[in-house]
């Protein structure tokens, strides 16, 4: 009663000091405090490192207007001029082409796997699979394609090959985001959703799905991420082009990665250093731009759907 009335805990008769921690506990916090910061750190140095570098080497390419509105037609590794048209549409091209193939697929994939196939044998083979595929060098998804689409079918080197290859490589980063995220869904809301009688199919499309739309919206511009910058399926599944080609399914192509891989053995040539600094600071505002999109779009689609 004592205890009661002086508001304090008591267990077995004996009050519980718990006004503050004990001194290895005290120690054990602060040390992972102290961890945890330093690994930021030592995370953000070369994240810093790589930013400045290129910005500082990259800038002045893209102050003019040349550089948004022109290709490299006609500029050899030793004359300025020209822009990275060309080489910034076929990236997009070939990105969008991918997203268009790889998110439903992935967004179905992960659906079956949380909603459907939970503890079956085929949503295990599934999970195994994407596993693999999430190992799996671009290099060898490239050549994959190749043998498929250039040596059985005999089809011409072009950059929707390119975006098959590169489907191979989106695809588990979104499959895992999304399975995820749909995992954090609350199954009460589910399970209330069933009770007033809505079928599951439209319990997904109306309920899960939005909910855990953010995410999926974050896991796609990780993907698309992941499949910008890389250059092993544009050397292999189709050509540089330093002429503006917007047809996917025609001609070899521009590209960012394989811009810079141009002028990369070139770089003792100032004009060449320069479009490989610029080249490269465009792709990463490309990607950052993508992302603060998703993010807008996200945003006002969660306000919408309260």
């Amino acid at each position: 009663m004592t205890a009661i009335a002086e508001n304090k805990p008591a267990y077995d008769g004996q009050e519980l000091d718990l006004s503050g921690k004990s001194g290895a506990r005290a120690f054990k916090n602060t040390l992972a405090t102290v961890l945890i910061v330093l690994a930021f750190v030592v995370a953000m140095i070369p994240l810093l490192w790589i930013l400045g570098t290129v910005i500082s080497k990259g800038y002045h390419l893209l102050l003019s207007a040349d550089w948004w509105s022109q290709s490299q037609r006609g500029i050899t590794v030793r004359r300025e001029g020209g822009g990275a048209y060309h080489a910034i549409m076929g990236t997009l091209i070939m990105s969008l082409i991918t997203a268009v193939i790889a998110v439903p697929i992935a967004v179905l994939g992960a659906v079956y796997l949380v909603e459907y196939g939970k503890g079956t044998k085929a949503a295990r083979v599934v999970s195994f699979m994407i596993d693999i595929l999430t190992g799996v060098p671009s290099i060898v998804a490239a050549l994959f394609i190749y043998a498929v689409w250039i040596t059985i079918f005999g089809f011409n080197r072009v950059g929707f090959a390119v975006s098959l290859s590169l489907v191979l490589l989106m695809l588990p980063v979104v499959l895992r985001s999304t399975e995820e995220m749909l995992k954090l869904v609350p199954d009460e809301l589910r399970e209330a959703s069933y009770a007033l009688g809505v079928p599951k199919w439209k319990t997904i499309m109306k309920v899960v799905v939005p909910t855990a739309f953010g995410g999926i919206v974050t896991g796609v511009m990780l993907g698309l991420a992941r499949v910008m910058g890389e250059t092993a399926p544009l050397l292999i599944l189709v050509g540089y082009s330093k002429n503006i080609n917007l047809n996917p399914f025609n001609g070899f192509m521009g590209a960012l990665p394989t811009m810079i891989n141009q002028d990369r053995t070139e770089l003792a040539l100032q004009p060449a250093a320069d479009r490989v600094w610029a080249a490269a600071l465009t792709l990463i505002l490309l990607v950052l731009v993508l992302n603060v999109l998703a993010r807008l779009v996200a945003r006002f689609s969660a306000i919408k759907s309260k």
